[in-house]
């Protein structure tokens, strides 16, 4: 009887879990969750770089189509217009338009800004944009956070 007793005290022992293994199941289980908080806060920056681009990309095409709507003051030239410059003077259609895009480029995109140059009948217009918040935690050393969009067309 004392061998049956001594057996029984023995798997009574071995039935649960130790301390220790507990304290090791928690550490990775930390582990594991901190790599996930990792994976979302890196989703969420690449999100908002998409979302710009995005947005940039509307507004190209928007004065895109208001310079095919306006096709013979575009080809003219009407619609140039330069990084440097805020505004187009006037009361004119193209510059209304100009002046309404840029306005929405500033509103929209961190330190937005565009241009626009027509020659020949092509139109190449230039978004810039400021992506610091996305490239900070990336690349310590990046000076150059300014993302830039060109698209060419024939009107």
């Amino acid at each position: 009887m004392k061998g049956c007793k001594q057996h029984t005290d023995r798997r009574h022992r071995d039935g649960g879990f130790s301390l220790l293994e507990v304290l090791i199941a928690l550490v990775i289980l930390s582990i594991g969750l901190l790599g996930l908080a990792g994976l979302q806060a890196y989703g969420l920056k690449s999100n908002h770089g998409a979302y710009l681009r995005s947005q940039a990309t509307v507004l190209t095409y928007e004065i895109i189509d208001n310079m095919r709507a306006n096709r013979p003051r575009a080809i003219a030239g009407d619609y140039n217009i330069d990084l440097a410059e805020t505004n187009l003077a006037g009361t004119s259609v193209a510059a209304d338009d100009v002046n309404d895009w840029k306005s929405a480029l500033a509103g929209t995109l961190p330190a937005g800004n565009g241009s626009i140059l027509v020659n020949n009948g092509i139109v190449t217009v230039t978004v810039r944009w400021d992506e610091a918040r996305i490239v900070e935690d990336e690349d310590e050393d990046a000076t150059d956070t300014t993302a830039e969009l060109v698209t060419r067309t024939r009107l």
